[in-house]
């Protein structure tokens, strides 16, 4: 269990969740498996947290947080990881998502003189539909403006990748995650021929 602690880092005073801890000692157990190929690149990877989101008639779907300082490393190896997880937790997709800082207009109290541009609302939230697609791409997007005033985002995903990983299937799941991350209706889709 000690070991299990290194790689959940929780902010000062939160105590982790028991779905924080099982997500955590799975990472762990993938590091220390011998036919593990991606145990070097875990040994500096760890959580921030871990939450479950609804997924219609779906079921569930896992969103993992991880600190951004890891995420570099985390990147390399998403697809691996995530199918590593997927087969720990073999009743849920699983989302992999770098945590972000979102800066609002008033950061100057923040004893800030400019804002970064990576902090910015837009900015974050493209970052997070970036990391949502996990080892596929994104070739285009498509925001539609109903007359209710409604706006919807079509994300096109790269269709190489299409057989690949059962994506298709994790369509409805990328969107609920989206929409529970950012509070923004979202399609996901792969381009018809």
């Amino acid at each position: 269990m000690l070991n299990t602690r290194k790689k959940l880092v929780k902010e000062k005073g939160a105590t982790p969740t028991e779905l924080d801890q099982e997500v955590a000692k799975a990472i762990f157990d993938i590091e220390v498996s011998p036919s593990c190929d991606i145990k070097t690149e875990l040994k500096d990877v760890y959580i921030s947290g871990a939450k479950d989101v609804e997924v219609g008639k779906a079921g569930m779907a896992m969103v993992v947080h991880f600190p951004f300082r890891v995420w570099k490393v985390v990147k390399k190896i998403q697809g691996r990881l995530i199918r590593e997880l997927e087969k720990k937790f073999n009743r849920k997709h699983v989302v992999l998502v770098a945590n972000r800082t979102i800066l609002d207009k008033n950061f100057r109290r923040k004893g800030l003189k400019v804002r970064p541009r990576s902090r910015t609302l837009t900015a974050v939230h493209e970052s997070i539909l970036e990391d949502l697609v996990g080892p596929t791409e994104i070739v285009g997007k498509r925001t539609r403006i109903s007359l209710d005033g409604s706006k919807l985002l079509k994300i096109i995903l790269d269709p190489k990748d299409k057989d690949k990983e059962n994506i298709e299937s994790k369509l409805p799941a990328f969107a609920a995650v989206y929409k529970k991350l950012t509070n923004k209706e979202a399609q996901f889709m792969f381009p018809t021929v």
